[in-house]
C-alpha cells in the first residue's frame, strides 16, 4: 500500500489548492478544477484517515517517537473513519505500554476496543494487550476474562498466538503459585494452633 508522507501530503493540498485556485482565477474555472479537485482529495484523505499509515510504519519498527509525533499530526482523531480511528488509538496504546504507563495505555485500548475493530489479529492484539496490563497489575480474573476474548477471536497468525499462549501458562502458574501459598499458608495455621502445648507444672 502507498502511503503519502504528512508533510508531502501537505505540499500537495497547498498547491492543489492554492495553484487550482490560481488557474481558476488566470485562466478560467475549468483550468484550475483538476489541480484544485486533487487538493481536496487529498486534504479529505488527510482529515479522515489521518497520519495513522505512516504512524504504523514506525511503530511497526519500534520507533515510538516517530510514531507519537506522526500521530500527532492527525487534525481531529473523532473524525477519522472508524478503522484507522481504532488504530490510532491502539497505536496510542502501544506506545503507552512502551514507557510502562498502564492508566494512559489502557485508556488508550479501551478507546479502541469501544470502536469495531476490522480484523481478527488487531482484535485478538487489543485483547491480549488489556490483558497483559491486567496481569502486570496482579488482577488476573481480569487478565484471563480479556485473554478468553482474545482466543476467541480465532486468530491464526502465529505471533500472536504464540504470545496468547505465553500469557495464558503465565496466568495459569500464577494460579497454581497463588494455589501453593494459600495452602502453604493454611498449613501453617494448622501447625501453629496444633503447637500449642500447655508447659507441665514445674515441681
Amino acid at each position: 500500500m502507498f502511503i503519502i508522507p504528512p508533510y508531502i501530503r501537505f505540499a500537495l493540498i497547498a498547491a492543489g489548492i492554492l495553484g487550482g485556485t490560481a488557474l481558476w482565477i488566470a485562466f478560467g474555472f475549468w483550468y484550475g478544477f483538476p489541480f484544485l479537485l486533487a487538493g481536496l482529495i487529498l486534504l479529505a484523505g488527510y482529515v479522515f484517515l489521518g497520519t495513522v499509515g505512516p504512524a504504523a510504519q514506525a511503530v511497526q519498527a519500534q520507533d515510538f517517537n516517530r510514531g507519537e509525533q506522526l500521530l500527532n499530526l492527525t487534525l481531529k482523531p473523532e473524525w477519522l473513519y472508524s478503522a484507522n480511528r481504532a488504530f490510532y488509538y491502539m497505536m496510542r496504546g502501544t506506545i503507552a505500554l512502551s514507557r510502562k504507563d498502564l492508566n494512559a495505555a489502557e485508556g488508550y485500548l479501551k478507546q479502541a476496543d469501544a470502536i469495531d475493530v476490522p480484523t481478527a489479529n488487531e482484535k485478538a492484539m487489543l485483547k491480549l494487550q488489556l490483558a497483559q496490563i491486567e496481569a502486570n497489575r496482579k488482577n488476573f480474573p481480569a487478565a484471563k476474562k480479556y485473554l478468553k476474548a482474545a482466543k476467541e477471536t480465532n486468530v491464526k497468525l502465529p505471533q500472536i498466538v504464540e504470545q496468547i499462549d505465553m500469557l495464558d501458562n503465565a496466568l495459569k502458574q500464577s494460579g497454581q503459585v497463588k494455589a501453593a501459598q494459600r495452602m502453604g499458608k493454611q498449613g501453617h495455621q494448622m501447625m501453629s494452633r496444633g503447637g500449642k502445648r500447655r508447659r507441665p507444672k514445674g515441681r
